[in-house]
């Protein structure tokens, strides 16, 4: 099963996610599920990187993605961030409804 934690700060903005595990659906290479939770997370990567222009702390490997958004962002870039990441997280719920025994999805907030 792939796990996702979403970690949101005081402001409910998405400071920083955790994805791990692989979905089981199917055989590395075929398997719909994990091509589908990888496509969102890289291109929202890329998103920050590119189009928001921030330089996210990102560490990636084989069954794992870990996401933390530096601090000190100006309010335009903190809400740009937030847009690239709701819509990533949108994106995971939607293959959570359809796929939920494959995904699990958990929010927290950190004061």
């Amino acid at each position: 099963m792939i796990n996702i934690l979403v970690v949101r700060d005081s402001q409910d903005n998405i400071c920083s996610f955790k994805v791990e595990g692989h979905s089981g659906f199917d055989v590395a290479g075929q398997d719909i599920v994990c091509s589908a939770v990888s496509a969102l997370v890289q291109t929202a990567v890329m998103g920050l990187i590119d189009v928001v222009g921030i330089e996210p702390l990102y560490h990636q490997e084989s069954g794992l993605a870990h996401l933390k958004i530096p601090s000190g962002l100006t309010d335009d870039k903190i809400k740009e961030t937030g847009i690239v990441l709701e819509t990533m997280l949108l994106g995971l719920k939607s293959i959570e409804l359809g796929y939920g025994e494959y995904i699990s999805i958990r929010e927290r907030k950190v004061e």
